[in-house]
């Protein structure tokens, strides 16, 4: 993979090299080598390093603040008190599927069929749901799932914490049941209780992204080229087409073209695939927006597109924290401890691939609708939200409860103790969001307004998802009581104290008893610690263009020519999943599109 220079010709031009830019640069150089294709990426290569081919390493990225994300300050917001929260972005080679949680989950069926009730033919469930398959190599093989893709799926249960769960889940909850597979695509496995299979070879312990196993595999291909440290900054039109892009380099390598605008061109597509915030934004530098914004900015406007950066969708997470107790087998040492606390995990995987290091701490978990007891706890907030949304649709879960072996805090008071953490997140808020430039300068931050907690439904199901994870909890073997400085602060005397115990309540003990300020101090809490899931999608819509959209079903821009967005900014709806699965349907997807435009074969 060689360095482009300013004279190369290249057939397509990816102006970004995240987790579905890869997909797709990846499958059309395979099927015709000859094709040369440029990727532009932001941040660096990813190649062979230890903090993203290790899975358990994955939680040192995020604390570290280091160089594999970009991390977009929210505007404050009066629903989060006033706080800016702030987004991380995965950047590199391979984006997100680098960087996240690696936790494997599908969408609902009827997610897929959402998009393709927006006047998008051929993308439905029965057209998206083998391209999943597709993508993957499930081990060990399992119905509706993949065998042959190039990103595994393994699961296998090393935390006793996982079987506690299931067994209160078992013990206290016979109405919803259990499943082995709560991701197979089928409408009954949804409310059902399950193992949690990972991203990750179980043969060699490895992480699996799609820059490693979609692209870095085809190092032999001299026309595959990626240019990292490289952001784009706006595309190149003639009239009505888009022939390059024009891009800064910030890579200290390269000092002589360092912030140096530098054109590339592409006779065949330009393809925009910096995600929910990078595409967006640079549409919005080429002069394809809204009209006021891009005045306001002094862009010469190509396309009045109102759609472009509306639409954000995210999902609202929360991670509790709870004391386990001090045997307990949990990622603590992982993700907190001392490079000599780490060796022996590290050790282990570089031996066999296997041990702790070879896992990600989250392996059980639950897509939960909620009963009628559920909906009296709820609230009436949420009543209409439920009768619109999702009575009629059975395959949709109201919210992910789960678990995860270790802490994920920052907080200086967990020094040397064990935890498991109790999570939870909307699968569809009601609440959207939306993110614009505010400068024709990519380097300005960008606006993001997230939306979160904006609408009162959004609030009643967190309040709830808190109640409901804590009971779990508590009745698991290993509870040794709440880490209360990331709970919610309840008045003294209260029923709901957080504290410190010796040991689990027993599965019949009554449920806690919270008052309306107790229920008060939970939504005070939520408001001021909630934040995103990594999960962005939707602001540049697929669909009609009259309804806000800025793509039509074969993933072109409306109003010019030739100009692709190929990542998860195109999905006009939320999915109810941790969204990598769905970033490489996407990328699957815009590969067969690309393919048959361009008369490729074997895609």
């Amino acid at each position: 993979m060689s360095q482009p220079s300013n004279s190369t010709p290249y057939d397509i031009i990816f102006a970004g090299g995240g987790t579905t830019a890869c997909v797709v640069a990846g499958r059309l150089a395979a099927a015709d080598p000859n094709l040369k294709i440029l990727i532009i990426e932001a941040g660096k290569h990813t190649k062979d390093i230890s903090t993203h081919t290790q899975p358990g390493r994955y939680f040192a990225n995020l604390i570290s603040g280091g160089d594999t994300f970009t991390f977009h300050v929210a505007k404050p917001s009066e629903a989060l008190g006033n706080r800016p929260c702030i987004i991380p972005a995965g950047k590199g080679v391979g984006g997100g599927s680098n960087v996240n949680f690696m936790m494997y989950t599908r969408a609902s069926p009827s997610d897929y069929d959402d998009w393709g009730n927006l006047e998008n033919p051929g993308w439905s469930s029965k057209d998206l749901i083998p391209l999943s398959n597709k993508a993957e190599t499930y081990e060990p093989n399992a119905k509706n799932h993949g065998t042959s893709g190039p990103i595994k799926v393994s699961s296998g249960r090393q935390t006793n914490v996982a079987s506690q769960f299931l067994a209160v889940a078992a013990s206290r909850d016979k109405e919803r049941g259990a499943t082995n597979d709560t991701n197979d695509f089928s409408p009954s496995s949804v409310n059902m209780y399950s193992p949690w299979s990972r991203y990750m070879s179980s043969e060699t312990g490895r992480r699996s992204d799609t820059a490693h196993h979609y692209v870095y595999n085809q190092a032999h291909n001299k026309n595959l080229q990626i240019l990292p440290h490289c952001r784009v900054k706006r595309v190149i039109f003639e009239n009505d087409r888009a022939v390059g892009v024009e891009y800064i380099s910030h890579d200290p390598d390269v000092a002589e073209k360092l912030n140096t605008a530098i054109s590339v061109f592409a006779s065949k597509l330009v393809v925009l695939a910096s995600g929910a915030f990078g595409s967006p934004a640079i549409l919005e530098r080429s002069g394809i927006g809204a009209s006021a914004l891009l005045k306001a900015h002094d862009i010469l406007q190509v396309v009045d597109l109102p759609g472009v950066g509306e639409n954000y969708n995210d999902h609202n997470l929360l991670m509790l924290p709870y004391y386990t107790k001090s045997d307990e087998i949990t990622m603590d040492d992982i993700f907190r401890g001392k490079d000599e606390e780490i060796k022996p995990y590290e050790d282990r995987w570089l031996r066999d691939g296997q041990g702790m290091m070879a896992n990600n701490g989250i392996e059980a978990g639950i897509k939960i609708r909620p009963n009628a007891r559920d909906l009296e706890v709820i609230g009436p907030t949420f009543s209409k939200r439920w009768q619109d949304f999702f009575a009629n649709q059975p395959d949709k879960p109201v919210m992910w409860h789960g678990l995860l072996a270790g802490y994920t805090g920052g907080n200086a008071l967990a020094a040397g103790r064990k935890f498991l953490t109790m999570g939870y997140y909307t699968e569809y808020p009601a609440s959207l969001g939306r993110t614009h430039i505010k400068s024709a300068d990519p380097y300005t931050a960008l606006e993001v307004e997230p939306g979160f907690l904006d609408k009162p439904e959004d609030v009643a199901v967190l309040r709830w998802s808190y109640k409901w994870t804590r009971e779990m909890a508590r009745r698991m073997d290993s509870y040794r009581g709440e880490f209360a400085p990331e709970h919610p602060q309840f008045a003294a005397g209260s029923a709901a104290a957080c504290v410190e115990a010796e040991g689990p309540v027993p599965i019949s003990t009554p449920d806690i008893v919270y008052t309306t300020e107790d229920d008060e101090a939970i939504d005070r809490y939520h408001r001021a610690v909630v934040n995103t899931t990594w999960h962005s999608l939707g602001t540049c819509a697929m669909k009609p263009r009259n309804q806000g959209g800025v793509v039509d079903s074969r993933l072109s821009v409306y109003g010019v020519k030739n100009l692709k967005i190929a990542d998860l900014s195109i999905a006009p709806t939320n999915v109810a999943s941790n969204t990598y699965n769905s970033a490489l349907v996407v990328g699957e997807k815009a590969a067969m599109i690309f393919a048959e435009e361009l008369g490729i074969k074997g895609v």
